[in-house]
Parts: structure tokens; C-alpha cells; sequence
């Protein structure tokens, strides 16, 4: 039963004249989104978020807005000032400050998801329920928990659901996985990858003007910023910097991290780890954070590989980007991939397609709105991704190990859990 706020899935075919060809039960496909959208018609877009990343894909927009026939339907903020900029960089023709509101809008075809992770699920669920195509930053959701319910929710609806890790719009991955699966480099048993950093004085997500006895603005629903997290006073630390606020982010691990892992699982074809560690801590900052300034992650995978990510916010120097075979290595370079074998003799190369890029993982989602080309980052993916990272930032804060039951689709303690040395044929059963 729809709430009186809320258009119903049914209500939506209703509205959109398909209504004749499914029933409230049907999954959506890209087939017949193209059937409402049009193969030539306008997309029209709704922005949720109108904060720092959001601007960002707003300024997307504007470039794809003649080139892929777009619209700005609404732009939502809980900060009115803030959704209000937004309405005047997008021209949209609406000015809201809840988003349920956006949702409740006939016209509006997807939905730009571009708020702090603890609002991702709360959102994607309720854009699903309202028939919205979905645009999420990642990382997909902020819990394990929540990344399962966005998952059997999008099966449920059959909608698109695009995660923001722009770089699956760059074709090396994917191209790869195809190389690896063909057995150019053989089994596979180590993948190492980095996103390093170094800040100043200030250290990472932390704004050195930022008056610690701001006052919360009037216009700013400081209760629909909190949502789901513990309520509390207002705090300009915790609204301009939630970056470093385990209530709000997972810091590294998800906002950093989340970008390099994908790529390894896009390499690959990993889902759920068997185990993962996550080391780090507060050395360089030792502010009022509560997430690690310096972090690192190994995930253990039941076909019988690792994965190795490295992170410091104190120093930029990097490591290679490869995955280790045992007849060669891949290493991923600025112009796609090359594998050698022990000698150092190129075994295959690949020049890439595409890009790290906003602006083609936003057209990705277009093309398949409108004629199903495959996204670059569905929800498999993105669960996937924010399953390892999760689960490392877990292994920190408890200084545990932790695994993964897949009977009862949780993360648990590795003293929890047997531990077999014996790979799997497949760890990625879906």
C-alpha cells in the first residue's frame, strides 16, 4: 500500500502507459525503460545532494546536456541555500528540500544520489520504489546490510542502477578480465593496487577556514541531514568534514578505496571475500576523527588469490597496480594494460577505451536508458566493492580478522568462522 508521499511501482507504470504490459511484479528492463524514455527523447534528471560532489555531476550534466537531450527536472538539498544554487547551475525548474518530494515526480526519469554514504540506501531503496532509474555515488551503501537490500530490491524492480565508480567507463578492466579468463597469465594469485595521498597541515577532509562556532543555518533541515545516524547536536565539523566521522563515512576504505578494489573485482570477477584485515590508525591527525588518516587491506578470496590495497594520506609515493599470475603479471598502466611473462616478454597488451570519467559513466547509464547497452557498475558490483571495504574497516576498529558466512550473508569474526586453506571453484555464486 503506497504512502500518501510515495507513487507506487504500479502507479508509475500507470502513469507512464505500460502498465497494459506489466504488473506491479514485473521486473523492469532496459527494453521497456527505452519504450517510456524513447530512443531519441529527453531524459529528465533529478539531483539529490547539492553539496561538493554533486556540484560536480551537475557540472556533468551541463556538458552532456545538449549532446545526450537531458533536463533538470529538481534540484534537493536539506540546505535550501545549497538546493537553490543547484536549481540556478542546472536551470531545473524545481527547488526542493526533501527528496521524497523529487521521488513523488511523474517526469523525472533517474535520480543523481550524490549525499554523505549513511543516506545511499535510504535513498536508492525509496528511488526503486518510486520507479526511479538510479545514478548512486559510491560507495553503494554505507552497511553490508544495506548493500543487500539494494541488491534484492533491484532485482525486485529491474531498474537501473548505475554506482558511481567512474573508472568502469574505462575499458581496461573489463578487457582484462577477458585476457585473464583466456589464461594469459595463468591462475591467478595475487592483485595489488594503491590510492595514496599527502596532505597538509590540515590532513584529509578538513577545511582550514571552517568557524568552529558557526551556527546551523536557518535554512538547513539539520535532522534530514542526520536521517538514519545517531541523533546530535549541530556540528559544522560533522556536517562540512563527515568524511572522517564513522557515522557518516568509512574515510579511506570507502571513499578512496572503493575507487582501486572495483577495478581489481571488475578484473577478476570477485564477489565476496572469504576474510579480509584492515591495519591502520590515526597517526598523523590525531584531531576528533574517528576513522584511520593511514590504512591498508588484504581480502583473501575462496578461489585461492588476495588482494592488497595500500592507502596513506601522508605520502604519495604509489606501487605498481598488477595482478600476478603464475605464468605472468598484468600491470595496469596510464594507457590500459600490458602482461609479461618471467622474462619480461609481453605476453598481450591492451590500449584502453575510455576513462576514469564522470562524463562517460553518466552517458553509460543514458545509452542504456535508452537502447540497454551494459552498465559499466550495476549493483553486483557495487555490493561487491563495499562488501571488502566494509569488512576491512571492521577488521580495524575491532582488531579482529573478519570473515564471511555466506549461509547467513554476514560479516562475522574469523575465530567465528572455519577456516578452510582449500580454494573453492567459484567464489562468486551469483
Amino acid at each position: 500500500m503506497p504512502t500518501p508521499n510515495r507513487i507506487s511501482r504500479r502507479r508509475f507504470l500507470e502513469i507512464t502507459g505500460v502498465a497494459a504490459a506489466a504488473t506491479a511484479t514485473t521486473a523492469w528492463t532496459a527494453e521497456s525503460y527505452a519504450r517510456v524514455i524513447g530512443a531519441n527523447d529527453r531524459i529528465h534528471v533529478g539531483f539529490i545532494g547539492a553539496g561538493g560532489m554533486a556540484n560536480a555531476h551537475m557540472s556533468t550534466y551541463l556538458k552532456l546536456k545538449e549532446s545526450n537531450n537531458l533536463q533538470a527536472i529538481a534540484v534537493v538539498d536539506c540546505w535550501k541555500t545549497r538546493a537553490e544554487a543547484g536549481a540556478a547551475k542546472t536551470e531545473a525548474l524545481h527547488t526542493l528540500t526533501d527528496y521524497r518530494l523529487l521521488l513523488d515526480m511523474k517526469d523525472v526519469d533517474y535520480v543523481t544520489i550524490a549525499t554523505p554514504e549513511h543516506q545511499h540506501a535510504r535513498m536508492t531503496l525509496d528511488a526503486l520504489d518510486a520507479g526511479k532509474a538510479i545514478y548512486c555515488e559510491k560507495p553503494m551503501t554505507h552497511t553490508i546490510p544495506e548493500a543487500l537490500a539494494v541488491k534484492k530490491k533491484q532485482e525486485e524492480t529491474g531498474l537501473p542502477v548505475q554506482i558511481g565508480v567512474q573508472a568502469m567507463s574505462d575499458d581496461s578492466y573489463i578487457s582484462a578480465r577477458q585476457a585473464i579468463e583466456e589464461g594469459i597469465i595463468g591462475k591467478v594469485v595475487h592483485a595489488q593496487i594503491e590510492y595514496v595521498r599527502r596532505y597538509n597541515e590540515q590532513g584529509p577532509w578538513r577545511d582550514p577556514d571552517l568557524n568552529e562556532a558557526m551556527p546551523k543555518p536557518a535554512d538547513l533541515n539539520w535532522k534530514d541531514w542526520l536521517g538514519p545516524a545517531e541523533p546530535i547536536e549541530w556540528n559544522p565539523h560533522h556536517y562540512f568534514e563527515w568524511r572522517n566521522y564513522a557515522a557518516y563515512s568509512g574515510g579511506i576504505a570507502t571513499d578512496l578505496f572503493i575507487h582501486r578494489i572495483t577495478r581489481i573485482m571488475k578484473a577478476l570477477n570477485l564477489l565476496y571475500p572469504r576474510r579480509v584485515v584492515g591495519m591502520g590508525g590515526i597517526w598523523q591527525w590525531n584531531d576528533d576523527r574517528d576513522l584511520p588518516d593511514n590504512f591498508e587491506m588484504i581480502c583473501e578470496y575462496p578461489r585461492g588469490m588476495t588482494v592488497y590495497v595500500l592507502g596513506t594520506m601522508s605520502n604519495r609515493v604509489g606501487i605498481d597496480h598488477l595482478i600476478r599470475g603464475y605464468r605472468g603479471t598484468l600491470y595496469f598502466t596510464s594507457e590500459g594494460w600490458v602482461a609479461k611473462d618471467k622474462e619480461d616478454k609481453v605476453l598481450a597488451e591492451h590500449k584502453k577505451t575510455g576513462a576514469e570519467d564522470t562524463v562517460l559513466h553518466h552517458t553509460n547509464l543514458h545509452n542504456h536508458l535508452r537502447n540497454g547497452e551494459e552498465l559499466n557498475c550495476p549493483v553486483a558490483l557495487g555490493l561487491a566493492g563495499t562488501t571488502a571495504v566494509v569488512m576491512a574497516n571492521e577488521s580495524w576498529r575491532t582488531g579482529q580478522m573478519m570473515g564471511w558466512d555466506s549461509e547467513i550473508q554476514q560479516m562475522v569474526p574469523c575465530h567465528t568462522q572455519e577456516h578452510n586453506p582449500y580454494p573453492e571453484a567459484d567464489d562468486n555464486p551469483s
